[in-house]
């Protein structure tokens, strides 16, 4: 089933301004005016307008607004709406002043597999939602970003170029189409097949992300890795909002074997050479376990899982000292753990969880044998995007040397070894962050 982004709904002027104001930096008086005057009306509003403040190229969230608005009876208060028009003539303003350029882009093709219950929604944003149900596959069309000036090879499933204006370098979901497991896996390994680099980027989200936040996630962190093979994402039910947490890591838990019995079809099924593992918090947590479980299950086909990369991972820190970390070195492949208590999912987990997480930073750093722990609290662990001028590097340039390059860390510019009793760590050096 194919489904295509709509022509978009109109949004409603105040989740317009909003949007505008948040990708903009989110700054100015009549953005703080218009929020001020929200504040305190619906606690679903105020973790909407919060949620959104964090990914703000978020349709789903975006949605979450403008539902949370009109349920409230706010959508349509002549006050709110002249605050509204206020705010974004004065976005229009500021953008005015900047120059226009058209950013290369163009429109990549990530294949997902989700156990998300189908709400039936046409919108490629809305065809997900937050509930449990049965596996399904397929691919999605993403338009993305590339950055500026760069001289980088084509991306293996770039369908086309796209060259756009887009002020905020905001990834896109343009559509999605879901197919049978045959013709999925069938049409995975062809692609794989054909990729130069017989590889493939499996993508395992984390707390507070809908469907729709981890197809653009992947497609633009493909691109920015300038990944040589095949994007994959893993979507399980988060339910994309702050105050999911506990339902969330529920239901991380209830996904562990699904997501463990689709990394052996993905690797049973095509000929991929290597697979990349990259989870970001909770989603940590299922992707760490499932390799475990695959390496002890299948040892004939741990070689092939390449690296395992844990962005801020949201797991308890004793409980990956004690069993995870040996159960994922034992085979000798690769863990990466990139710690950073700034990360804000993880600033969830450390009010609302009673230990230390492994993806703690400072005197919780969690440095174990066969795991190379890098602190990065100076850099963005997100794996959201920024936007063009924020001046904080992501992990994701680090991540690109150790993926493209299998660099160790001692050869990767911008990182410096530190040694304490419990062993060696890396740390970004802020003068030489690439």
């Amino acid at each position: 089933m194919l489904t295509a982004a709509p022509e978009p709904d109109r949004m409603d002027v105040i989740t317009t301004a909003l949007t505008a104001a948040i990708a903009d930096a989110g700054t100015g008086a009549a953005y703080t005016m218009l929020k001020s005057r929200l504040t305190g009306k619906s606690p679903r509003v105020d973790e909407a307008i919060s949620d959104l403040e964090q990914d703000p190229g978020s349709l789903s969230r975006q949605f979450a607004v403008s539902d949370a608005l009109a349920a409230a009876g706010l959508a349509g208060d002549r006050y709110l709406r002249a605050a509204a028009r206020n705010l974004v003539e004065e976005v229009d303003r500021r953008r005015t002043l900047r120059p226009v350029t058209d950013l290369p882009g163009g429109v990549l093709q990530v294949f997902f597999t989700t156990d998300r219950q189908p709400t039936g929604d046409r919108h490629p944003a809305r065809q997900f939602g937050a509930a449990r149900g049965e596996i399904s596959y397929g691919t999605c069309e993403v338009a993305i970003r590339r950055s500026a000036g760069s001289e980088e090879p084509a991306l293996p499933t770039l369908l086309r170029p796209q060259s756009r204006h887009d002020p905020d370098g905001h990834a896109v979901l343009l559509r999605s189409d879901i197919e049978l497991q045959a013709a999925y896996f069938s049409k995975l390994a062809d692609t794989i097949a054909h990729c130069p680099a017989n590889s493939a980027l499996l993508f395992v989200h984390g707390f507070r992300v809908s469907f729709e936040d981890a197809a653009r996630r992947t497609a633009q962190i493909a691109s920015d890795l300038r990944f040589a093979g095949v994007p994959i994402f893993y979507s399980w039910p988060s339910q994309g909002r702050l105050s999911g947490y506990a339902v969330d890591e529920t239901n991380v838990e209830w996904t562990l074997p699904r997501l463990t019995s689709f990394l052996i079809g993905l690797l049973e099924r095509t000929q991929v050479a290597h697979v990349y593992l990259l989870g970001h918090g909770m989603g940590s947590r299922a992707l760490a376990r499932a390799v475990a479980d695959v390496t002890a299950a299948r040892p004939d086909l741990a070689p092939r899982m390449r690296e395992l990369i844990l962005a801020a991972p949201d797991v308890e820190a004793e409980a990956f000292r004690r069993d995870i970390a040996p159960a994922l070195t034992a085979a000798g492949g690769r863990v990466t753990l990139y710690a950073s208590s700034g990360d804000d999912a993880l600033q969830v987990a450390q009010r609302t969880r009673p230990y230390p997480r492994a993806g703690d930073s400072g005197d919780a750093l969690v440095v174990a044998p066969g795991v190379q722990t890098i602190d990065a609290s100076i850099v963005d662990t997100s794996l959201i995007r920024a936007a063009p001028d924020t001046a904080q590097r992501s992990a994701l340039a680090d991540m690109r040397l150790l993926i493209s390059r299998h660099l160790p860390p001692s050869q990767r510019a911008g990182l410096q070894a530190v040694d304490i009793p419990a062993g060696r760590y890396w740390t970004f050096n802020e003068q030489e962050i690439p």
